[in-house]
């Protein structure tokens, strides 16, 4: 007897938001931002990508960018939203 619980969240299921809010963020996922600073989304992801290196690169180009400053209030990484959706998706494959 088990149960399968889903472990990421499918591209199509990626939330976009245009304003921040905790309570729309499942137990285990953070949000992101996505974008250049005029023009970004905000994702909702699983707190395992952060250990993936594909990942880890974009925190650093992040952490160099912005540093801990993050002008959203939130994880803001410099990525176009076309580029994380395709990291998303192959993470997804994992």
């Amino acid at each position: 007897m088990g149960f399968r619980l889903p472990r990421v969240v499918l591209p199509k299921k990626l939330i976009p938001k245009s304003f921040p809010s905790t309570i729309d963020i499942p137990k285990g996922y953070l949000a992101v931002y996505v974008g250049d600073e005029s023009k970004m989304k905000r994702f909702v992801i699983p707190v395992s990508y952060l250990n993936q290196p594909s990942f880890q690169e974009l925190l650093s180009q992040a952490e160099e960018e912005f540093g801990f400053d993050h002008p959203m209030g939130a994880l803001t990484i410099p990525c176009r939203e076309d580029l994380f959706a395709d990291l998303i998706s192959r993470l997804n494959d994992f």
